[in-house]
């Protein structure tokens, strides 16, 4: 078998929503190349909830790897159970995408182990026959591509040449019409100034203070949507207490898809290197990326957008959590900067 004969595809993503939306450019080049392709999506459960919203992808299997940080300890029964039901499924050939700093190899013998007979990865490390095509990764001694540059350049070796290399996702007819309901029920007038304010994000070493978030809307004086999980409701609550009476807390109230909308509909997003960062990307809203500095290669990808940090010593640590403890990257992003950023993509 060849992949240009090759039909059921597994995308392997194991990441977040964020990583997946980001790799929707070279699945897309994946169903482009052959339209009759069926694509299936292995992936996280955070990085699932966003698949219903892509269009290129026909189905999803959740699977949260045990190399992956954000797992819980666990015995293999899960693990041997995928093996079962990934061979069951009769896949032609895996594509395993990773950031450069992951290895593609645990990724690679499970789908070695599921009989799957075409599997290709960046990887560093010779992976013998794990991998019947490997790409030598370049990265990073010779330089960090964006993950999106990364992605597509993986699928060209396989015959997926992308005619857009913008990210996909496409927003539900009812979540657009529950956000202009919500948006409207709050007062606002969609054609009129506004920001849509996004204070959390998953990894510690990448949340802007929300003092300072508080600051910035602030300054910018206009209506202000807060967002966030339930887990960062109060996170949000802070956030608009500091702001005051322009602000609106929906932290916790929206599903995906209407948050994807609200996104949308938003003249301006504010937030941290995050999943609605992405989301933003992909539905063509200018976005302001307070971004951590520590790791370089997901900034916004083609909207127009201002990415603000603060450079330091440190930079590119790939740490969750700041190892000196005071995440000055962002931190000493000053507030005006951030509100100033705004009003400048604002007035585009």
């Amino acid at each position: 078998m060849s992949w240009d004969t090759a039909r059921r595809i597994l995308c392997v993503r194991l990441d977040s929503l964020g990583d997946v939306l980001m790799t929707t450019p070279a699945i897309q080049a994946v169903r482009a190349a052959a339209p009759d392709r069926r694509i299936t999506l292995l992936t996280s459960a955070s990085g699932a909830k966003v698949a219903p919203m892509i269009p290129c992808i026909d189905e999803t299997i959740v699977y949260d790897a045990p190399w992956l940080k954000a797992t819980t300890d666990r015995g293999p029964e899960r693990d041997l159970a995928m093996i079962r039901m990934l061979r069951s499924q009769g896949f032609d050939g895996a594509i395993i995408f990773t950031v450069f700093s992951q290895s593609a190899l645990p990724s690679a013998l499970l789908c070695f182990l599921a009989d799957i007979p075409l599997r290709i990865a960046h990887a560093r490390e010779n992976p013998y026959q794990l991998l019947t095509d490997w790409i030598p990764d370049p990265e990073p001694e010779h330089g960090i591509r964006h993950e999106v540059a990364r992605q597509l350049a993986l699928v060209d070796h396989i015959g997926g040449v992308a005619d857009e290399s913008r990210l996909i996702l496409r927003v539900p007819r009812a979540a657009r019409r529950a956000a202009h309901s919500l948006l409207a029920d709050l007062g606002f007038a969609i054609d009129e100034p506004w920001i849509l304010l996004h204070p959390g994000a998953t990894a510690p070493s990448r949340r802007y203070p929300p003092s300072q978030f508080a600051a910035a809307a602030r300054a910018l004086d206009v209506p202000v949507v807060v967002t966030g999980s339930a887990a960062e409701s109060r996170l949000a609550a802070l956030v608009c207490r500091g702001i005051g009476s322009k602000a609106h807390n929906l932290a916790g109230m929206v599903e995906l898809g209407t948050l994807a909308a609200l996104i949308e509909a938003a003249p301006v997003v504010v937030t941290n290197n995050t999943g609605p960062a992405h989301i933003a990307a992909a539905v063509g809203t200018p976005v302001v990326d307070i971004y951590a500095l520590t790791n370089p290669q997901h900034t916004p990808w083609g909207v127009p957008h201002r990415v603000l940090s603060h450079d330091v010593p440190c930079r590119n640590c790939f740490r969750s959590t700041c190892p000196h403890g005071h995440n000055d990257c962002i931190r000493r992003v000053e507030p005006a900067l951030v509100a100033q950023a705004t009003r400048e993509l604002l007035e585009v």
